[in-house]
């Protein structure tokens, strides 16, 4: 599969379509999951035009696993978590949903299963305030 560029990951990356920003350089953007599997499920992508992990540059690669060690530990202390996942998902057989390579950080918590991948929408302002917790955190 080529490369879509009208994926909904480049069109917030475009500023096409909205998303709650946590962190942003030159070369990734974090931003909270709108169908969070747990409370402060936050999604890394490079500005790299890339599908999934065999597309993606090694510069790229480095960009977004530097801003995954940066933020992880702001997941964890912001949103009180006692774990943090990493995951990230090749293919549509693998659960790949939109096909702009990203990782996600997805907070968990002692005796409280994950909710479904892709399952449902979170409100805005709940997003709102878990970005806040997080980007406090990373201020820290």
């Amino acid at each position: 599969m080529a490369y879509d560029a009208d994926n909904i990951f480049a069109k917030i990356l475009r500023g096409e379509i909205p998303a709650v920003k946590v962190f942003e350089d030159d070369n990734t953007l974090a931003f909270m999951d709108v169908m969070p599997q747990a409370p402060g499920h936050l999604l890394v992508i490079p500005k790299t035009a890339a599908e999934n992990l065999f597309d993606l540059p090694d510069p790229a690669a480095a960009a977004v696993m530097s801003t995954v060690r940066r933020l992880a530990p702001a997941v964890r202390q912001g949103m009180q978590a006692d774990g943090i996942r990493i995951m990230q998902l090749n293919g549509a057989a693998a659960g790949q949903t939109v096909f702009h390579y990203h990782v996600h950080i997805l907070p968990c918590y002692d005796g409280r299963p994950a909710r479904e991948h892709a399952a449902d929408m979170e409100d805005i302002g709940v997003l709102g305030q878990h970005a806040a917790l997080i980007r406090a955190a990373l201020s820290d």
